[in-house]
């Protein structure tokens, strides 16, 4: 499991090397204000029935819920500043969801992780953590930047909290929120994989094609039947090759552009997009074939660096050289 600090460490290191710090605002004194023993200076405020913050005082040992919360996870949204109150990160801009933020037994003294401890689900809370500290056993020894030492050598850092979970109901939330996002990757792959069957049906009506289609989905025109047996999985299979966009007739590859040398991959165990393993699983030894691969098959929703849109339909001329 990746942890929250592992993420939010990368993600304020890269903040850092560039962050400037503006002059320094004033900041009244309020209730709930207090220092813990290990130098961070803390301004609490608890969520209200009515909707609002209020300030409240920190009162751990009188609240019967910090007993049990070692080993759980608060969720929360986290915002760095420097002492004079330049932005450095914040969490909300970078992942709009609240993160679970683990609640350590012992957390070391002057740690972020000290501070996020004090919080209760409700809670939110603007702590100022030594900085000195802070990198040093918060964020794995990276030195302070000069610019944070000038700004006071302290990180001032707003928490919001929402839920406490326990490492089960962390687990089956992620399995849950990863099945939802499955099956909303599936249903627009159907969505997407409809569009781009229409687009290859009317290129094969326009240009007077017959084509097959594997089980899988992907069609094929054989130009020159082979006379060897079908490859199976896992056999290597070479490969020559020219792929183009359906759509625009634009070359993106070619075996013609890295010396006619022929590609190799075992058939059927991923190395290649499932058009591809799909379209050469259906060719004997000697054929010469033209692929028509709907996107779900090919590059899907990412494209393929500058060449290759999101959810291109993908023509290649292939011919399978050898089988071994």
């Amino acid at each position: 499991m990746r942890f929250w600090m592992m993420t939010t460490a990368a993600l304020l290191a890269g903040r850092l090397a560039s962050a400037q710090a503006p002059a320094a605002p004033t900041a009244p004194a309020a209730p709930g204000t207090g220092r813990t023993a290990s130098g961070i200076d803390y301004q609490l405020f608890r969520k209200g029935a009515d909707g609002r913050f209020a300030p409240r005082p920190l009162a751990v040992p009188a609240d019967a819920p910090y007993a049990s919360r070692a080993g759980q996870f608060l969720t929360v949204f986290l915002e760095f500043r420097t002492g004079r109150d330049s932005l450095l990160m914040s969490s909300r801009r970078v992942q709009p969801r609240p993160q679970p933020f683990p609640l350590l037994p012992a957390p070391p003294a002057g740690t972020l992780e000290e501070a996020v401890a004090l919080l209760l689900p409700g809670d939110s809370a603007v702590f100022r953590l030594p900085a000195d500290t802070l990198f040093a056993k918060t964020f794995q020894g990276q030195p302070v930047p000069p610019f944070v030492r000038r700004a006071g050598n302290v990180l001032v850092v707003a928490v919001r909290a929402f839920e406490l979970l326990s490492r089960e109901q962390l687990t089956a939330r992620e399995q849950q929120l990863r099945a939802e996002q499955a099956k909303a990757t599936a249903a627009q792959s159907a969505q997407q994989l409809a569009k781009d069957n229409a687009r290859i049906l009317a290129y094969l009506k326009k240009n007077k094609l017959v084509a097959r289609k594997t089980p899988g989905g992907t069609y094929y025109v054989i130009t020159k039947a082979g006379k060897g047996p079908l490859p199976k999985k896992g056999q290597t299979v070479s490969v020559l090759y020219k792929g183009s966009l359906l759509a625009t007739g634009k070359v993106f590859d070619a075996s013609a552009q890295h010396g006619n040398v022929p590609i190799d991959f075992p058939l059927g165990t991923g190395q290649v997009i499932p058009g591809w393993d799909q379209g050469i699983a259906a060719l004997p030894k000697g054929s010469k074939a033209v692929l028509l691969i709907p996107s779900p098959l090919g590059y899907g929703t990412r494209g393929a660096g500058p060449d290759i849109p999101a959810n291109a339909v993908l023509r290649f001329e292939v011919e399978l050289v050898g089988v071994k």
